[in-house]
């Protein structure tokens, strides 16, 4: 049994583990890097293994960095079966198309760059939209919570719920090799307990080997209650002096629990009544479409608001602005709005255009709520960055930066902790999805298991752990 690693590896994005089992060769996840521009050349590079060679990709969830690669895995020769759950297929499905006209987007900017430059240049993205159409034929079954898959001879996998976004999965493989049992145990990215909408991650359960995420490994998050108040004043402090409140969200998960908390505090007399928000992001737009699908994953509070004939997304002032022309008028509101636009880390997408025009005014404000990795144009402003280049232009930093951590998708260090103790005594941890200054904090923290820190494309023999019984009866 086999274990190799291409992609998360002291970093936090492009998660890949190839593992080899029972006379099969399984993908976890198939991630896009996303960061700076050398982390993004990485896309572009060799696998470090052959697509065409791989039987299965178990997928964990729907964000980019874990499944933006699968079109460029399909035409590479892949023609396995992806495994996920429905609201992870679904979702799968437009942050492909939205990645691929992304790509499509960047490599005729640069073609036009370098056209003025007197460089006649023909740019292919990485994958354009017609690849992630013909990855779309090769999602095969849904997997569903807590219900055992038979994935080959000898090997089962069990999704069980993550808490990290709509549809997201740890995934428990069970494997019978040598005649005996052993399990592995991948967490994929794992949420926080008590956040809105969707349910608290799942424990997970005694495993012989671990392959776990740490981003958040060396800290811990705000309280909820302290964040949301937070934000309000964020808010109202802004609107108070006639400036635009910028949020650049994910599209998944982000958007919609953004959403959420602004519903509540106008219900709760914590902002305006009628709150001018634009939902400035064609993906999360359709994304919120998909979670008013799937209440099978909602946790209680929102079934009950559901229950109750009430949409937890909706409320009055919101417009969606799903056209570019929407898009495009949102310049010409004077001032007093919250501006919701994907990406995240600021590295693509409508919010750049919003910054552009928001980010010197003085009077406005940008609030983050999420994880700035380094490179990215979030992190520069993060970092207090005096100006910033948008679109080619130097755009002073006037506006009042907030950093609003406690909003994270992902476990802090508590819960990370807590997860990998209901793991048992793993023979083996591997740690991954994390700055390469956190994974050794993280590292430090686990008593119960030998650490392993595995470098890109790293290839582990995983007998020297297993030689002995198996910990999990069959």
């Amino acid at each position: 049994m086999k274990l190799e690693f291409h992609g998360a590896d002291q970093n936090v994005t492009g998660s890949c583990h190839l593992l080899e089992a029972a006379g099969k060769k399984m993908l976890i996840d198939c991630g896009l890097y996303q960061g700076g521009r050398e982390m993004e050349e990485e896309n572009a590079e060799p696998f470090g293994f052959d697509p065409a060679g791989i039987d299965y990709l178990l997928l964990t969830h729907a964000h980019l960095d874990h499944c933006g690669r699968i079109p460029l895995l399909v035409k590479q020769g892949f023609k396995g079966e992806i495994i996920a759950t429905a609201a992870t297929c679904e979702l799968a499905r437009i942050v492909l198309l939205d990645s691929a006209k992304l790509l499509e987007d960047e490599a005729n900017y640069k073609a036009r760059k370098a056209s003025r430059h007197g460089h006649e240049a023909s740019i292919e993205p990485i994958y354009n939209v017609v690849d992630v159409l013909n990855c779309f034929g090769f999602f095969g079954r849904a997997a569903t919570y807590d219900q055992p898959v038979a994935i080959a001879p000898g090997i089962k996998a069990t999704f069980i719920d993550a808490g990290h976004i709509l549809g997201s999965a740890a995934i428990v493989l069970d494997i019978e090799q040598g005649g005996r049992p052993h399990r592995l145990l991948f967490s994929g990215d794992l949420g926080y307990s008590g956040r809105a909408i969707i349910r608290d991650p799942a424990p997970p359960p005694p495993a012989d080997i671990v392959v776990m995420e740490t981003t958040y490994g060396d800290r811990l998050h705000k309280a909820l209650e302290p964040t949301r108040e937070e934000f309000y004043a964020a808010i109202r402090k802004t609107l108070g002096r006639g400036g635009n409140v910028i949020i650049p969200s994910f599209a998944l998960e982000r958007a919609q629990e953004l959403l959420y908390y602004l519903r509540e505090g106008i219900e709760q007399r914590r902002l305006p009544p009628y709150l001018p928000v634009f939902l400035d992001s064609p993906m999360a737009i359709s994304a919120t479409q998909i979670y008013q699908r799937h209440p099978e994953c909602f946790d209680e509070e929102t079934r009950a608001t559901l229950a109750s004939g009430q949409d937890p997304f909706m409320f009055p002032g919101l417009r969606f602005c799903r056209e570019t022309a929407d898009s495009i008028a949102i310049n010409n509101f004077a001032g007093g709005a919250v501006i919701i636009a994907g990406s995240g880390m600021c590295t693509g997408g409508r919010v750049k255009h919003h910054l552009k025009h928001n980010l010197w005014g003085r009077n406005n404000a940008v609030i983050f709520v999420g994880f700035a990795a380094y490179g990215t144009l979030a992190r520069q402003i993060v970092d207090s960055a005096e100006s910033v280049r948008i679109f080619g232009e130097e755009i002073p930093v006037n506006a009042e930066i907030h950093t609003i951590g406690g909003f994270s998708a992902h476990a802090d260090q508590a819960e990370l902790l807590a997860w990998h103790k209901r793991a048992g005594r793993p023979k083996v941890t591997f740690l991954v999805h994390g700055d390469k200054e956190v994974i050794p904090i993280f590292a430090n923290k686990l008593l119960n298991t030998e650490v392993e820190i595995p470098a890109l494309h790293q290839r582990y023999d995983l007998e020297k752990w297993l030689e002995s019984p198996g910990m999990i009866p069959s």
